[in-house]
Formats: C-alpha cells, sequence, structure tokens
C-alpha cells in the first residue's frame, strides 16, 4: 500500500549532488533523488502471472499500471543490449561529463525545472497504457502528469514542430507493439546522469507482453548529431495492483520539488 504517503522528490539538482558515481545507487533512497525507495513498489507488484490478456480484435492487451525500469531512471548505459556500449561523439561525450561534474551544469536537467523527460527517460513512479484500436496513450503519474499519444493510423506529419516527447506512430508486428518516432526538441536529458541527444533523435519502441503480469520493452536509439551509430536499449516493467497513478505537483525549484499523493491511496484490499 501507499496509504497516506507523501513523495518528497528532490529533483535531479540533488540527485547528481547525492549520486557518487555513473551507475551507482545511493542507498535508501530513491535513484531519481525522491525520498521513496524503489523497493516501495515492491510490494504493488503482481504475484500471479498467466497468459497475457487479448482485445476483442486478438491484439494482446498492453493496458495496466506499470512500474520503472530503474535504469531508465538512472543510467541508460545499464540497460544496453548485452556487448553494446554507448557510442558517443566526443562532444556528446563531454558535455555528459560536465553535467556529472561541473558545479552548476546539473541544475540545467530539465527534471529540476519541471518539464517532460522525453524518451525514453522514465520517472521512478507508476505508468498507465490505455489502449484503444487507433490511439494508444502512456500516462506518466511523475513529472506533472505527462502524456504521450501513440497514433494507430497513417505516417509522421511533415514539417513537424520539435516536441518534447515527439510524433509517436505505432503498428503491430504480430504479437508486438512497435513506436516509431520522431521530430524531437534537443531539450531532455536521455538520464539522471545526462547523456544528451539532438533533434535528429529517432527512436524505434518494441513492446511486448509475455505473459499478464510484464512488460518487455526494446529501444533502439539512432541520432546520427551525438552517437556514431545506432544502440539498442532492453527494458521491462511489471505490472501493479492495488494501487492507482496518483495527483502529482511539481515546483519549479530544484531543491523545493514537491509531490503529493492525494486521495484514496489504495484501491482494493492488498
Amino acid at each position: 500500500m501507499r496509504k497516506g504517503l507523501m513523495r518528497s522528490t528532490v529533483a535531479a539538482v540533488l540527485l547528481f549532488s547525492s549520486t557518487p558515481a555513473v551507475g551507482q545507487e545511493p542507498q535508501g533512497v530513491n535513484p531519481a533523488g525522491g525520498g521513496v525507495p524503489m523497493t516501495s513498489l515492491e510490494h504493488l507488484k503482481a504475484k500471479s502471472s498467466g497468459p497475457a490478456p487479448r482485445t476483442a480484435d486478438g491484439k494482446p492487451d498492453l493496458s495496466g499500471l506499470w512500474g520503472p525500469d530503474r535504469n531508465f531512471i538512472i543510467d541508460i548505459s545499464a540497460a544496453l543490449k548485452p556487448g553494446d556500449k554507448l557510442p558517443l561523439q566526443p562532444w556528446a561525450l563531454k558535455l555528459t561529463e560536465e553535467r556529472q561534474s561541473k558545479p552548476g551544469a546539473k541544475q540545467a536537467d530539465p527534471k529540476a525545472n519541471c518539464l517532460p523527460d522525453g524518451v525514453p527517460r522514465e520517472d521512478p513512479f507508476p505508468w498507465r497504457i490505455i489502449q484503444t484500436p487507433r490511439l494508444i496513450v502512456f500516462l506518466f503519474e511523475g513529472n506533472v502528469h505527462s502524456y504521450r499519444q501513440i497514433f494507430m493510423d497513417g505516417g509522421h506529419p511533415k514539417d513537424l514542430d520539435p516536441l518534447w516527447y515527439g510524433d509517436s506512430r505505432g503498428r503491430w508486428e504480430g504479437d508486438t507493439l512497435v513506436v516509431d518516432t520522431v521530430g524531437f526538441n534537443d531539450r531532455t536529458w536521455f538520464d539522471g546522469v545526462g547523456h544528451p541527444h539532438t533533434e535528429k533523435l529517432h527512436v524505434i519502441e518494441r513492446y511486448r507482453r509475455p505473459d499478464s503480469a510484464h512488460l518487455e520493452f526494446e529501444v533502439t536509439i539512432d541520432d546520427p548529431g551525438a552517437y556514431t551509430r545506432p544502440f539498442t536499449l532492453l527494458g521491462h516493467s511489471p505490472l501493479l495492483v492495488n494501487t492507482e497513478i496518483m495527483e502529482y505537483f511539481c515546483a519549479e525549484n530544484g531543491a523545493q520539488d514537491v509531490s503529493h499523493m492525494v486521495g484514496p491511496a489504495t484501491f482494493g484490499k492488498p
């Protein structure tokens, strides 16, 4: 249960000051800088797993409340496909190192200013998939209640304005949802350690629900402006039960960024 819980999400500026090194998680605190350990979500995971549900048209039903993947919060290099490395261009590597070490630079993290996470970064809070035949929506509890729309018909419009989450178009390949996204701005960080990207970013995500309690995803990132070649990340999310997305407030001040869980905190019995 998350009954009566108030979560204080000290934004990226505090995350960086408390994170000893890339890939190391401070003990007892949320890896994204919040006041709640990731382990607090463990008891909300579905305990049993059967076949993945399907919609009326026979497609896998990805709908549900899902938990975050810690690697997509802290450092995406930990989510790389086995044997792969993060192929940063020299300028992108230098910028990442500055964001980790230069005093004050980490305060530029959009999360410290209540701005959207972008793709593929995650928050340490639940997120929901709502699935219909023509539109799939991702709802995020964290960071000012952000959302993504994945349109299941048509291609990308021409002359897209740069967006925080880009323009996403989906299609089914067997039991896999493939999401093609372009049209990003360059203002988000890929993760908490500051890996950058440019407006040339092109992301292809593949989502599978191998059983009722798990969601698997593969994210291929192609950004010739910041990386020497495409690379692939692997992630997974557990189904969460007996809880719901809570109301979130974000104050635009890194050290005073506060989220509140308001209203009923449990749904059903534990």
